[in-house]
């Protein structure tokens, strides 16, 4: 319905009362019978229910907001499918109005009391969750990595990503800035579901896949995959259970490709490509 046919009812409606109210306390020779002709010649109006409050609904997060990078079910699986990875180290999300979930939404707030602009910055510089945005600064591959590199990258992410939208369909769990007003994230506004942390786990299996590679800077590795973890909650995207569960699910998730032999095999060409 566009604006000027809800306003004809709007003004319809308002005519209506407006007449019926004076046909009670005026005689009936001021009250004209081309009084009610003339209401009845809005062409929007159709009877009582031209009166009846219409309700707009709110906008869904589907048509307002776009999908997030981990809401989108990969159409291909290079190594490992959701079912071969051992679910039971995530735990369930937290059920809202829990302690745990109030306690996650004022941790959301808190970060945002007190984030800056450069952090809201480096959170947005990692908004698509690629190899080079989490691990460029400290690449043992050099950056940008080559080319055969960042596609092995892209396999465990688009791989990581198809477990993590697993999750995400079973838990359904709103993202916080559409569960409280009060939220406004410094990152773009994402459609899709906040449980668990799509940047989370897979920031986290490219640090323990850096790791087992060069293991002098796994504690180097591991910080910048945490970082890139928490850049989510504060950027307002995500609940801290939610990076947690995401770095859960990361650790099953690399757990399992190290049993696949194709992605040993590409390990091998990780290796061959550090830069010594």
């Amino acid at each position: 319905m566009n604006k000027k046919t809800t306003g004809m009812r709007g003004s319809s409606c308002a005519v209506f009362i407006a007449l019926m109210a004076a046909s009670v306390i005026l005689p009936g020779r001021i009250f004209a019978a081309d009084a009610i002709d003339t209401l009845f010649s809005y062409t929007s109006f159709s009877g009582l229910a031209a009166c009846s409050p219409e309700t707009v609904p709110a906008a869904s997060a589907e048509e307002t907001y776009p999908l997030g990078v981990f809401d989108v079910k990969p159409d291909k699986i290079y190594y490992l499918s959701p079912s071969q990875v051992d679910m039971s180290q995530v735990p369930p999300a937290p059920a809202a109005g829990s302690a745990v979930d109030k306690e996650d939404l004022a941790g959301v707030l808190r970060w945002q009391a007190e984030r800056t602009e450069a952090q809201c910055a480096a959170a947005n510089a990692q908004a698509s969750a690629t190899y080079d945005e989490f691990f460029g600064e400290v690449s043992p591959f050099g950056n940008p990595a080559p080319a055969e590199v960042e596609n092995i990258f892209k396999k465990v992410r688009t791989d990581t990503g198809g477990i993590v939208y697993s999750q995400k369909e079973k838990y359904k769990r709103p993202r916080p800035f559409l569960r409280d007003p009060a939220i406004t994230p410094c990152l773009g506004r994402e459609n899709g579901y906040s449980y668990p942390s799509g940047h989370s786990a897979t920031a986290r299996v490219f640090g323990l896949i850096l790791s087992d590679l060069v293991p002098a800077s796994a504690s180097r590795f591991m910080a910048y995959a945490d970082q890139a973890a928490l850049n989510r909650v504060i950027g307002g995207v995500h609940h801290p259970s939610d990076i947690e569960a995401g770095k859960n699910l990361g650790d099953a998730t690399y757990k399992a490709l190290k049993q696949n032999r194709s992605f040993n095999t590409d390990m091998e060409t990780l290796r061959r490509n550090l830069k010594h």
